[in-house]
């Protein structure tokens, strides 16, 4: 039960089927030559069943060869004449050609080959034209087939081609959403950590000091308000960027060879502000410039900022030092920025730099064809150090994603 279900003739093939046996059933009908026996209802039975077997070609291709050809013959010895009955046996062999292997479709040959002989013999066809209609009829038949087959090998690999495309561009965006989701992070990490930590640091001095010394209290939660207010604005420009454009490159929402607004991402001239703001925590931040200091590429720009401000958000939080330093060096094919700071005895900085915070330094940098570098120093202390190459900024490369 289960086998026949599975047989599911195409349309073109029943089509196909019909019209053979409706066309050898008319031709019989209409045409009788002297010499052959009168077409009966056996002829019609046996034109039917050649004919209608057809259908099942796709499906059963060698067993349709098989009842095909011992039909045909079959009609044959019993002397009907021959009528397009003729040519249904060589249409099943393309199905063979086509579908088979190569055993079956030798055997094949082999069974046309002769059915076709009989029908020459049984004509009264001269010899040389009984052989010569039996190589012509399989070999054409057999082309026609091979030309099938190669086409639906083609066909077989074009949607292998396809699913792979589809399953690569499925990975593709699958990667894309991740990419993204990491680079959300990463920016939500470096502009929420420090006002953070700095708001933190200052309501807990502000609870401390709330009865002893109230000035002291009150000018904390002026600090830790400034810091979160400022954060809440990051946040807004983080927004703006995160919906409009691309921090990967310089294209905006109009022309994409416009640069990115000044006032929507932060830069290396933010980063004396950032040193500022840091007072605040108890940490005063030197920033030493060097070199000629000139505009830069907007993501390049973003980078250093990030990571001045996520090592100095790290000093506040892990070094207990009370003075750090910031050295921007403007090369000619280079931007070098150092973060160092002296340490301190609550000291739980690492040189393996396998937080989050170091992480993330080290893709922006990577992100831009740079390296980062994180250890302790020798005399004590921590140092990050970032060199980023400029050259892409001359040249208009675009980051590494």
């Amino acid at each position: 039960m289960p086998a026949m279900q599975a047989l599911r003739p195409r349309p073109a093939n029943v089509a196909l089927a019909i019209g053979f046996a409706v066309a050898g059933s008319l031709a019989g009908a209409f045409h009788h030559p002297a010499s052959w026996r009168p077409f009966d209802g056996w002829a019609y039975l046996l034109t039917l069943v050649i004919a209608l077997a057809l259908a099942l070609r796709d499906d059963l291709p060698f067993g349709v060869l098989v009842v095909t050809a011992a039909g045909f013959a079959g009609y044959l010895l019993l002397g009907y004449q021959p009528s397009l009955n003729f040519w249904v046996p060589a249409v099943a062999f393309i199905s063979v050609a086509a579908r088979e292997g190569r055993g079956r479709i030798v055997c094949g040959v082999a069974l046309l080959a002769a059915v076709i002989s009989l029908s020459g013999v049984c004509g009264g066809l001269p010899r040389p034209l009984v052989v010569v209609q039996a190589l012509i009829v399989p070999a054409v038949a057999f082309a026609v087939g091979l030309t099938q087959r190669r086409l639906a090998a083609r066909n077989a690999e074009l949607r292998r081609l396809t699913a792979l495309l589809d399953q690569q561009q499925r990975q593709e965006a699958r990667r894309a959403v991740l990419d993204e989701r990491f680079r959300i992070a990463r920016e939500l990490h470096d502009t929420i950590s420090q006002h953070m930590t700095i708001v933190t640091l200052q309501t807990g001095l502000a609870e401390y000091v709330f009865h002893s010394d109230p000035p002291s209290a009150r000018k904390a939660l002026e600090t830790a308000a400034a810091a979160g207010r400022e954060s809440l604005e990051e946040l807004r420009r983080l927004l703006v960027v995160l919906r409009t454009y691309d921090l990967g490159g310089a294209s905006g929402p109009e022309d994409p060879a416009d640069p990115l607004p000044d006032q929507v991402l932060a830069g290396i001239d933010r980063i004396p502000a950032l040193a500022e703001s840091l007072e605040a925590a108890g940490v005063r931040v030197e920033v030493r410039f060097a070199g000629e200091r000139r505009p830069l590429h907007a993501g390049v720009e973003l980078c250093a900022y990030r990571v001045v401000q996520e090592a100095l958000t790290n000093v506040v939080k892990h070094s207990g030092s009370a003075t750090a330093a910031v050295s921007v060096r403007y090369l000619d094919d280079e931007l070098c920025v150092t973060v160092l700071d002296e340490g301190g005895p609550h000291s739980v900085t690492s040189a393996a730099g396998s937080g989050h915070g170091l992480i993330g330094m080290r893709e922006r940098a990577k992100i831009w064809h740079g390296s980062l570098t994180a250890g302790a120093r020798p005399g004590g202390g921590f140092q990050v150090r970032l060199r980023l190459p400029l050259g892409q900024d001359r040249d208009g490369g675009r980051p590494v994603t």
